[in-house]
């Protein structure tokens, strides 16, 4: 991986504790929506991590692709993530 790992592992463990949060919310009964928000948070912080591993990817992984035969490979990697992020 060649995104900043100090920054993805922080935000790691950012969810991670969001989610053991949410694990405790809906133990208490918590109401519907406060879990919903949390929810919402959890994926966003989730959303900037692959953010920045996929900037990492195209900046590190593809462009050295490019110098070698393995750009289609890598190109069609990419591709394959945006079909699932739209599908999302």
């Amino acid at each position: 991986m060649r995104s900043d790992r100090e920054y993805v592992m922080q935000m790691l463990k950012t969810a991670r504790g969001q989610i053991d949060g949410l694990i405790k919310m809906v133990e208490d009964d918590r109401y519907c929506i406060d879990i919903s928000h949390q929810i919402m948070a959890v994926q966003a912080i989730l959303r900037k991590v692959n953010k920045e591993i996929l900037h990492g990817h195209l900046n590190h992984c593809v462009k050295e692709a490019f110098a070698t035969d393995a750009a289609r490979e890598k190109t069609d990697e990419v591709m394959a993530i945006i079909d699932q992020l739209l599908k999302g």
